[in-house]
Parts: C-alpha cells; structure tokens; sequence
C-alpha cells in the first residue's frame, strides 16, 4: 500500500476545511493514480483525527475538537426495536461514520396527516438561516415552502417531541420547533451541512439561542410518487422518504470531516412532506 505521507494529510485536511466532498477527494486521488485500498486508507485516517499539525487556518478549522456528549439512541447490542416512550421504534437502518439512523413506525397516518393539516395554512417559501448576518434568506438551492411550530404549540406537536427526546436521549428544551416543509415537483434541497460555520460573521448571533446544531431528524409525513430521497453524497447514501419513518445523523463539530453533506433530491412526481427537528447543544430559546 502507497504510504500516507505528511504531504497527503495536509492536502485532505486542507480540502476538507475548504468545504469538498470527501467523495470529490477520492475521485481526485483516484484520478491520480491512487489505489482505492490506499485513498480509503488515507481519507479514513484523517477523519479519525489522526492527521497531525497541518497547515494554519483552514487546518485549524479541520481539528476542532469534537463533542463526546451527542443525541442518538441507545443501539448497544444491535436492537430491533427502540423504547420511543409511547410507542416502539424500529430500527431499519444504521451508518456508523457518520452516524445515521433509519427509524420505522417513528410516525402513525393519524400524527402525519395532523401535521399536515396544521402547517397547510401557515406555509411560505422555505428561508434558510443566513450565517453572514445571524438572520434568515430565501435561497435557491431550496425550492421548498415551510412553517415552524413552536414548540410544544399543541398537544400533537408536543407528543412528538417529547418521543424525539426519549428516543434520542437529548433534552427537550435543546431542540428547535418542529419545521414542516412541503416539496412540490421539481422542488428540492441541494446539498447542504445543518450546522452553523463558525468562521462566517453571523454565526455569534445565531449561538446565542443554543449553541451550535448537534443532530437532525427528518420525518416523512407524505411520501412522493417519485424522487424526493434525502441523500448523503459522501457516503453515497439514499433515503427513501416511506411515510412514518425518518432519518437521524448527528455530527459532532462544525466540520466537513462530520462527512454529514446532505440534501433533498428532486421531487419527480407527487408531493413530499417532512418534519425536521434540529437538535442543539443547549437550551433553545
């Protein structure tokens, strides 16, 4: 096998902090001449933090330190099923790095639709947080209309909330409200990473409400004809949005390396309806 040298370190730790895809690395590794055996083994060790000092500023950003206090269920000895509190999780799908979760009979037809039901009225062209300025903008790359729920708005959003917090063993008041989205054909969210990037001067503003984002679930209330996967472009990893189920991943520090890249593919035919919920690291006000 080729060896790792200090050189090679520093360029993926470097193209890692600069925003590019692990699956763009391999690719320009590949194209280079380099064994999949030696560009996995390389990528790998630097993911697991063992690159060593590298090059100021964007290597900095590469080795933050990574939390230990992290959402996420309890899957120690492969468990079927999960205790959701007032109703038994499936566990249909895990990933270790990074760590998702497929989740089945997260949601029943009665709690979807009356979801639905409760956001239809209130939806407007989805915004994203802009973390230039700590406020919101629409963006193209997400062609979604949405609303938020406060949270624990009415009995059924805080039913559901409080089953994320038992199933995800993370404090209920560290979580946002729930976010309904409704993705008509065509629309989409291209690939993105939830977390907030400490380097751009907005991001202070947008801290002071909880800390940094740890974990995100995605719920399917409605699923699409066709189309309309969450995907994880790193891993090469697709979701199909079943009605009930959900996805969680959970990335420990504001990084690329999380390898927590992902989006909403486009809507082909029907509509697609979720739920997500964010996660923080401390109490969201």
């Amino acid at each position: 096998m080729q060896p790792i040298s200090p050189e090679l370190r520093e360029w993926i730790v470097t193209q890692l902090a600069a925003g590019h895809s692990v699956a763009a690395l391999r690719q320009s590794m590949h194209a280079a001449g380099w064994r999949d055996d030696a560009t996995d083994a390389a990528l790998a060790e630097v993911e697991r933090g063992a690159a060593g000092a590298t090059a100021a500023g964007a290597a900095t950003a590469a080795a933050a330190p990574a939390r230990t206090d992290m959402p996420g269920p309890r899957l120690e000895g492969s468990p079927l099923y999960l205790d959701g509190g007032d109703r038994r999780v499936q566990v249909l799908q895990t990933v270790q790095h990074p760590r998702v979760v497929v989740f089945g009979n997260l949601l029943d037809a009665a709690e979807c639709e009356g979801l639905i039901d409760a956001a239809r009225a209130r939806l407007a062209r989805s915004r994203t947080v802009e973390t230039k300025t700590g406020g919101e903008a629409l963006n193209a790359d997400r062609t979604s209309d949405g609303m938020f729920f406060e949270r624990g708005e009415n009995a059924l959003v805080a039913r559901i909330e409080a089953r994320i917090a038992t199933l995800l063993n993370w404090p209920l008041d560290h979580g946002e409200g729930l976010q309904i989205l409704r993705y008509s054909p065509g629309a989409q969210y291209k690939p993105h990473y939830d977390y907030f990037d400490p380097r751009e001067p907005g991001t202070p503003t947008i801290l002071r409400r909880g800390g940094q984002r740890v974990g995100t679930l995605v719920m399917y209330l409605q699923e699409p004809e066709a189309g309309g996967a969450t995907t994880f472009p790193d891993i090469g990893l697709e979701v199909a949005p079943v009605r009930g189920t959900g996805v969680f991943f959970s990335y420990d520090r504001p990084d690329p390396a999380t390898r927590t890249l992902h989006g909403g593919a486009p809507v082909l035919a029907g509509e697609k309806w979720v739920a997500t919920k964010w996660l923080r690291e401390g109490v969201f006000r």
